[in-house]
């Protein structure tokens, strides 16, 4: 950790907690924000490192609450280490990886583990979700109680939906005694059957089967009706359509405790990305219509939409190198989350201040940390980062293990130039590079 004070200054500094935005500097001491100076800077305290911003963005670090991690049992795809300096590079600084490991994150010794493991090999904080039902079968509830003790930060199945809506109801009560976070995966598997993109025109050209957004609804509007009747905290972690974000705002206009988010693949791509069959685009939920895309950002800069996730899922050429319908669901997003979201800023579809508040502020809230926020107290989690620099992406260049993004070979806009945890660098790129 930097022991000495450091002063980052001549910088754009956007505080999403408040929408504040403007010019000033901010200086660190033993990894918190010690202070926050807007206009001119202050002079530096005697020793102080003093970073210059050269007029780029100056803002909490990114919590990404949808990161799927091979660590334990498929390190092949992915490790905590490289997951963090993934994470580091694209400004993220804190994020929550998923219980679909090998063995499972439902007992309190795999939370221990997997912090301890973080704890020695990552760069940025990891924090565990559980799994809500033992071993993500759908049948039986974990222990929240204990597993929360042991550090894990909210409850989830992962890629899979709890379909049973009597252990719905029992996870969603045990949660509200416990101020438990669920974050369901709202996607019905008999409905989805054996689709594997959006159901419409597209998916009929490609002559493959299609998921209907009813997948997608019917069981949202199945939790939501559980929540009215629990009063449970619950988190759907990713809708995609239209559709939902009705039933989403009908619920926080009926004063529900409810939340949503949305995958950056949702917001900036759509179904015709897919083109010839790119196994990278195959996601679930799966890319809508330009016209559920376009819904989706309205309802995110509307606020209905809480929260931004990369949902980074790192698959290997065994499960990507294949026929569409046959490839696994899921693609890399921690590294080059903040450049794609950034495309929202250029093409004016969302301010600044409103895109870092759906990628910190808002996601840090529903934890209950600290962090999310320029102000004095607040953890020196920071990314000082270009929006405007332009770049190729080059997948054999990212950190992460694994390289099946859905964005390889495209014109990305933004880039991470420094990235503090803690107020120690853990990413930082270097002048001239």
């Amino acid at each position: 950790m930097i022991v000495r004070p450091c002063l980052i200054s001549n910088a754009r500094l956007v505080d999403p907690a408040t929408g504040r935005d403007g010019s000033g500097a901010v200086l660190i001491r033993d990894g918190r924000i010690a202070d926050v100076h807007w206009g001119a800077a202050p002079p530096a305290p005697e020793g102080a490192e003093i970073v210059d911003g050269n007029g780029h963005v100056l803002a909490p670090g990114l919590t990404d609450l949808r990161a799927f991690v091979g660590e334990p049992g498929a390190e092949h795809r992915e490790t905590l280490a490289s997951a963090s300096a993934a994470a580091a590079a694209g400004g993220v600084t804190t994020l929550v990886c998923m219980p679909n490991t090998n063995p499972m994150i439902d007992e309190p010794a795999i939370v221990d583990f997997v912090l301890r493991r973080a704890r020695d090999t990552a760069s940025v904080h990891v924090l565990p979700a559980a799994a809500i039902t033992k071993h993500l079968a759908g049948r039986e509830m974990t222990e929240f109680g204990l597993l929360s003790e042991a550090g894990a930060v909210a409850f989830t199945d992962g890629l899979r939906a709890v379909t049973n809506a009597q252990v719905m109801r029992r996870a969603l009560t045990y949660a509200r005694d416990f101020g438990a976070l669920l974050m369901q995966h709202v996607e019905e598997p008999d409905l989805v059957g054996d689709g594997v993109m959006n159901e419409g025109e597209m998916a009929s050209r490609l002559g493959l089967h299609g998921i209907p957004r009813e997948a997608e609804t019917i069981l949202l509007e199945r939790d939501l009706r559980l929540v009215r009747l629990t009063k449970a905290r619950y988190h759907a972690a990713m809708i995609s359509c239209a559709d939902s974000i009705e039933i989403v705002r009908r619920a926080k206009e009926a004063g529900l405790p409810v939340t949503c988010g949305a995958s950056i693949n949702n917001l900036v791509l759509n179904e015709n990305d897919i083109g010839h069959y790119r196994t990278f685009c195959k996601l679930s939920p799966p890319l809508r219509t330009e016209e559920d895309r376009q819904a989706v950002v309205a309802a995110l800069n509307e606020g209905v939409i809480d929260v931004i996730v990369s949902d980074h899922n790192p698959q290997d050429v065994e499960t990507k190198r294949l026929p569409f319908a046959e490839a696994a669901d899921g693609a890399l997003g921690i590294e080059t989350l903040l450049a794609a979201a950034l495309r929202l800023v250029h093409a004016g579809d969302v301010a600044l201040p409103r895109l870092l508040a759906a990628l910190s502020a808002e996601p840090a809230r529903l934890l209950g940390r600290e962090d999310g926020r320029l102000a004095a107290g607040a953890p020196a989690d920071l990314v000082l980062f270009d929006p405007d620099e332009p770049y190729v992406l080059d997948k054999r260049l990212l950190k992460s293990r694994s390289k099946n993004s859905p964005f390889d070979e495209a014109r990305l806009q933004g880039r991470a130039l420094l990235t503090m945890v803690s107020g120690e660098v853990v990413h930082r790129v270097e002048a001239g590079r």
